[in-house]
């Protein structure tokens, strides 16, 4: 197919020989099936901020930090140049823990160039040599349901080590490839230490396994795996080989009556805007 004008850069500089197809259009991005000499792999076109259904909300994007001073004021006032700085840092973001989580070993697909809001990375493929499906387009036997969700707590935990939070995981944002899940989508991925919302953040991405894989194996709906990741976490007790058990119990004392409420009201927030994204898919 003839290249997008957004790719042709990368065509005309080599970095692509040939567009062989669209991918898919999310709420964020397109996304195109490519070729680089012997290899096929797929290319990211991130969309402006105004063209697309999920919003730079703060939650994701406090901490987010850039060295340079100028552009720091810029992107606190929202200034043409500084809206343009933001919308850089949000799609390099996804680039950075990308970089970031491959070389701590968690499945994702392997990143090989970003150019002019473009991310080029592997094309995560099925048996057959097909593009993965998602994991909301599978239906799964209980065994298999069970083995999957042990897998991707596995990578959860992985990522955790890594300081990184996905912050949107869902049966939306993993691939089921030959060899297993992959995560995607990580634009929206948050410091795990350096976020105040990144436990809430963390207990929903491992609820929405938990309730996905459970409509399979409803066992798994009465694991606690977020709270007890977490809880290691804190404790900075938690490694990759850490075993998990699905089991929680709070410890007792004050409660935080205000704190609660809080959470409360950002996690209905958060669900409003979850149901948002899930209509635009």
């Amino acid at each position: 197919m003839k290249a997008p004008p957004r790719l042709q850069s990368l065509v005309d500089e080599g970095l692509i020989d040939t567009v062989v197809r669209q991918l898919m259009s999310g709420k964020e991005a397109m996304v195109y099936v490519v070729r680089c000499g012997d290899e096929t792999r797929c290319a990211k076109i991130y969309k402006e901020a105004t063209n697309r259904s999920f919003r730079q909300a703060v939650d994701y994007t406090e901490n987010r930090k850039v060295k340079n001073t100028r552009l720091q004021r810029a992107m606190a006032k929202g200034t043409k140049f500084g809206r343009q700085a933001t919308e850089a840092a949000w799609q390099s973001a996804e680039v950075d823990a990308l970089y970031r989580l491959a070389a701590a070993g968690v499945r994702v697909p392997v990143p090989y160039n970003f150019c002019d809001g473009v991310l080029l990375m592997e094309l995560v493929t099925d048996a057959d040599g097909d593009a993965a499906p998602r994991l909301n387009d599978v239906v799964f036997t209980p065994e298999d349901a069970r083995r999957h969700h042990a897998t991707l707590l596995t990578e959860v935990v992985r990522m955790l080590c890594a300081g990184v939070v996905h912050g949107d995981l869902s049966e939306f944002n993993v691939l089921l490839a030959a060899d297993g899940p992959v995560i995607i989508d990580l634009p929206q991925a948050v410091d795990a230490a350096g976020n105040n919302h990144a436990k809430r953040m963390l207990l929903r991405d491992v609820d929405n396994l938990k309730n996905f894989f459970g409509q399979f194996a409803p066992d798994l709906l009465r694991t606690r795996y977020g709270e007890e990741m977490w809880g290691l976490y804190e404790r900075g007790e938690l490694d990759t080989a850490s075993v998990l058990t699905g089991v929680f119990r709070q410890a007792s004392g004050p409660v935080d009556l205000g704190g609660v409420l809080r959470e409360v009201d950002d996690a209905r927030d958060e669900e409003a805007a979850r149901r948002l994204r899930m209509a635009t898919r």
